[in-house]
């Protein structure tokens, strides 16, 4: 235990004189504090400036129509429902209006043929565009008024149809998704970047110490356990500082301009974690760093010079991105409970992303929660300490890269 305490405070002693690390993390919590504090900039700078009136420009829509009764509805409907357009009723060809919206005169334009025949003109259309499908219903309303007032419905009673509204209410029963979907993909996010960041840097740092042969002393002095756990738990410590740092700061930046985030519901759903899934978070996010940590610490012992490392730890970055893109894909589906995703949720390298995305966005049972965590446990022990047996053993190989059966074969002899 001694060992480890003074293997985990060297070794955490170097992650924060890091001259990178530190300026990373005040770079990040300097562009959060920018971030959250943009609102207020924005109003300082507006209320400095020298009070003449400000002009917005609004993109120009083109209205054509042949059938002069329609105007008389379209006009004030369109003017209300394209709010952020200019509205011109056009009189001339349609090769006019069309060379218009062509030369960019105008953003775009309609030439209704009658109450429900259109074209829509524009130049070069976005895939947000959905102007053709605010002006089907648009146009779909006006029939079904043009229609009643036909029939003999006075223009109030026809009002009184076409503004009924259906009362309901949505009653869930288990979990909304859109609820969480925000912290769990920021939280799955977040462990993507820290295991590829942190993960590498312990690979690296064994690797390192392997090539300049301070190792070999080491290993003899100290217990190779003690000192796998000691630059792991280093790592975690450092990474969770970090993140402390900027997630604290986030959360403090944003309770100082809750007010003007109040019209941004999708900021504060963020910060409005329930307890008990940011206590899952905890757990999980642990877990999953403590198992990829010592898979990078033992694939980077093996390691014959710094330069192999990218090759050496391409097997387990693929198997991380594989558990990430399962996750993210279910997630951007909706499907949480997929049988992948549930397989996934018992496999330990899939486990800490897959397990709290179910636990975020549906409904798990609390044994099926017990049995993921109590096999991650038991995998990062186990995996822990056959990384300290891999890493005693590929320290002291050198020359040639070392095949998985040698290096097991070494293994059972130690």
């Amino acid at each position: 235990m001694k060992q480890f305490g003074k293997i985990l405070k060297f070794e955490l002693k170097g992650y924060l004189r890091n001259k990178i690390f530190v300026g990373l993390t005040i770079f990040l919590v300097l562009a959060i504090a920018l971030l959250m504090f943009l609102p207020n900039i924005i109003s300082a700078v507006s209320s400095d400036s020298d009070g003449e009136e400000e002009t917005t420009d609004r993109p120009i829509m083109l209205v054509k129509t042949e059938t002069p009764s329609l105007s008389e509805f379209i006009v004030p409907y369109f003017s209300e429902t394209f709010a952020d357009y200019e509205l011109r009723l056009f009189e001339g060809s349609i090769e006019e209006l069309k060379e218009q919206v062509r030369n960019e005169e105008v953003e775009c334009a309609f030439a209704i043929d009658e109450a429900l025949t259109y074209t829509y003109y524009v130049n070069n259309l976005s895939m947000y565009d959905m102007n053709a499908e605010i002006a089907n219903e648009v146009l779909q309303n006006l029939y079904r008024l043009n229609l009643m007032l036909s029939l003999g419905l006075t223009p109030e009673q026809a009002g009184e149809v076409m503004g009924m509204q259906i009362e309901y209410q949505t009653e869930t029963l288990g979990k909304n998704q859109m609820d969480n979907f925000f912290y769990t993909y920021i939280m799955i996010f977040a462990l993507y970047m820290v295991i590829l960041l942190y993960g590498q840097m312990v690979a690296t740092g064994v690797a390192t110490e392997k090539s300049s042969r301070a190792m070999e002393l080491l290993v003899t002095s100290a217990n190779p356990t003690s000192m796998m756990f000691g630059k792991v738990l280093a790592s975690c410590l450092a990474g969770f500082c970090q993140l402390l740092l900027i997630f604290g700061s986030a959360i403090l930046f944003y309770n100082v301009n809750r007010k003007q985030w109040a019209d941004i519901p999708l900021i504060g759903s963020i910060f409005d974690m329930p307890l008990e899934l940011f206590f899952y978070l905890l757990i999980f996010f642990v877990l999953g760093f403590l198992i990829y940590a010592f898979l990078f610490g033992a694939i980077g012992s093996t390691a014959s010079k710094l330069e192999d490392i990218n090759t050496s730890v391409m097997p387990i970055t693929f198997l991380f991105i594989f558990a990430f893109i399962v996750v993210v894909f279910a997630m951007s589906s909706g499907e949480i409970d997929t049988p992948l995703m549930i397989v996934c949720s018992y496999i330990p390298f899939t486990s800490p992303m897959a397990m709290f995305t179910r636990i975020a966005m549906s409904t798990v049972s609390w044994y099926e929660i017990a049995i993921s965590i109590v096999v991650l446990v038991a995998s990062v022990a186990g995996i822990g300490v056959l990384s300290a047996k891999i890493y005693r053993v590929g320290v002291l190989m050198y020359g040639t890269k070392p095949k998985l059966g040698a290096i097991l074969k070494m293994i059972r002899k130690a």
